[in-house]
C-alpha cells in the first residue's frame, strides 16, 4: 500500500525565511511556488535526494486545524552519508537538538533538530537505504 514518500510538508509562520534556510541547506532553489494574494509565495517546494523526493514549505496559515505550533508526533529520517557532519552543519545554521545522536547497531545512526520555523527533522545513516540504492 504505501510506496514511497512523495512529499513531506513543513509548516512556518514566515516561509520566505524558511525558504530561504532549506535553499542554503540543501543546496538548491525550490522548483515550484505557489503565489498568494500579493505575498510572493505561500508554498515552496524542493525536489531532494536520491529520489527526488518532495520537500514542501507551507505558509502556517494554511496548517490544518489543531496542528500543534511545537515539536512533537512522527520523525521523519532523511538518509545521509555522515550524521555527524550533517547535525554539525544544522546546529551551525540555527536548527536545535531534539534528539541526539544515537547509534542503534551497525549501520544505523540518527538525530534529530527542530529547524528555525518549529519543524522536526530527522537525519540518520541507514545501510538498509544504501543496499536499496545499489540494487
Amino acid at each position: 500500500m504505501l510506496r514511497g514518500l512523495a512529499t513531506v510538508n513543513f509548516f512556518a509562520d514566515d516561509v520566505e525565511a524558511a525558504k530561504t534556510w532549506y535553499a542554503e541547506l540543501l543546496g538548491t532553489q525550490p522548483y515550484f511556488q505557489r503565489p498568494d494574494d500579493g505575498r510572493p509565495a505561500a508554498y515552496y517546494e524542493f525536489r531532494i535526494g536520491d529520489h527526488q523526493t518532495e520537500l514542501g514549505l507551507i505558509d502556517r496559515r494554511y496548517a490544518p486545524p489543531g496542528l500543534p505550533r511545537t515539536p512533537g508526533g512522527a520523525i521523519g529520517h532523511w538518509h545521509v552519508d555522515d550524521v555527524e557532519a550533517a547535525l554539525d552543519r544544522l546546529l551551525s545554521m540555527g536548527a536545535t537538538l531534539y534528539t541526539p545522536l544515537t547509534e542503534y547497531g551497525p549501520g544505523f545512526v540518527t538525530a534529530s533538530v527542530t529547524d528555525p520555523f518549529g519543524n522536526v527533522l530527522g537525519i540518520m545513516y541507514n545501510k538498509h537505504y544504501l543496499e536499496m540504492l545499489d540494487a
